[in-house]
């Protein structure tokens, strides 16, 4: 008796995925003082909510607030031993961001180095993002 190999695999065998890239990164500057900020609320959180939202004069700016919970659809970054959760609409505008922290004399505030920022105002309260291109 004479056995046949066909050499494939079997069709229920799941193609691997490609790893999904990380949203955002943080720099370790922004790492601490989200750790700080995280210790001294007055409520518990578990991170810092991070989006977009349309306004301002060059047509929109980077949001910024505390998460008390983590919502399905957020987009959970863990970075430096700290939790950043990305609003889901805001994704592909934030895809490659770096968040910065930043504190001098006269402002201290996060700040966000993105390769999908086009332009922003001259008083750098709100920018013009474009989704980022996502190669298939």
């Amino acid at each position: 008796m004479t056995q046949i190999s066909s050499g494939s695999t079997p069709a229920s065998t799941p193609k691997p995925r490609r790893p999904r890239p990380q949203v955002m990164r943080l720099t370790d500057a922004a790492a601490q003082r989200i750790s700080e900020l995280t210790q001294r609320a007055d409520s518990e959180i578990v991170g810092l909510r991070v989006g977009v939202k349309n306004g301002g004069c060059a047509g929109q700016s980077y949001t910024v607030e505390y998460a008390h919970e983590i919502r399905p659809t957020d987009e959970v970054v863990e970075d430096k031993g700290v939790k950043i959760l990305v609003d889901p609409k805001a994704v592909l505008f934030l895809l490659g961001t770096e968040m910065d922290y930043k504190a001098d004399k006269m402002q201290a505030q996060f700040v966000f180095n993105n390769p999908n920022q086009v332009s922003a105002c001259g008083c750098g309260e709100s920018v013009e993002l474009r989704p980022a291109k996502i190669d298939g």
